[in-house]
């Protein structure tokens, strides 16, 4: 639960590339679905907040919250999300805000680990939106996009009512992004969608969210 602004920076080593999480496979041997597909359907928005959002305290707002029929949607940047298990990455030593919980458990009844498990975070409900009221809920899939890559994510956490875009520990070293709590993360650049009325389960495994978001993206891409 993000309450901090962090300093950014961009990823500049291949090292965290290396840690990334696999391309999607899909079981019946269909490829995956690009970053352009999904693009290509975000392209235009039609805002269902009921205003802008700051990606920073000090940020002017100018973030919409998008939607169709099928999923919910913004562009922002990414902040590290290092909150939930104690690790080695994440813990009050490498990250001064953390906080032992997630907004949301995973089946064991355990907060989610951020340094394992993909997973965004959405602004808690406020006079801006609602997310509750969007079908979107704690296990909810998405699709996360930067720099040409998609992965697959689940709701994990949320943060203040007025800023978005944030994402978990494993997520930002999938993508390529730097996870440090600290100093990383990325300015700009990163689209969010997230699929109504979905859920993966276990929220906490990587593979199940990998699953449904391939199923669901193909189909919010216009395939079968």
């Amino acid at each position: 639960m993000r309450t901090r602004m962090l300093c950014l920076s961009a990823l500049s080593g291949a090292a965290l590339l290396a840690a990334a999480l696999p391309a999607t496979a899909v079981a019946d041997g269909e490829s995956p679905v690009g970053a352009a597909e999904l693009l290509a359907k975000v392209r235009n928005c039609s805002r269902i907040s009921q205003g802008k959002y700051r990606t920073d305290q000090s940020a002017a707002a100018t973030v919409p919250v998008c939607g169709t029929d099928e999923a919910v949607f913004w562009e922002a940047d990414m902040d590290i999300d290092c909150d939930g298990q104690v690790t080695t990455v994440c813990n009050t030593r490498t990250d001064p805000s953390f906080q032992p919980r997630t907004a949301f458990q995973g089946s064991d009844g355990k907060y989610l680990d951020s340094s394992e498990v993909p997973y965004v975070v959405v602004p808690g409900p406020g006079p801006l939106w609602n997310y509750t009221t969007s079908g979107i809920k704690g296990g909810g899939v998405a699709a996360v996009i930067h720099d040409g890559k998609v992965r697959y994510a689940v709701v994990g956490d949320t943060g203040p009512t007025g800023i978005i875009g944030e994402g978990s520990y494993a997520l930002a070293r999938s993508l390529g992004i730097d996870p440090d709590p600290k100093t990383g993360g990325t300015a700009s650049g990163v689209t969010y969608i997230l699929f109504k009325n979905s859920r993966a389960a276990p929220i906490e495994s990587p593979a199940a969210a990998v699953s449904a978001g391939e199923a669901l993206a193909r189909k919010f891409a216009g395939g079968v």
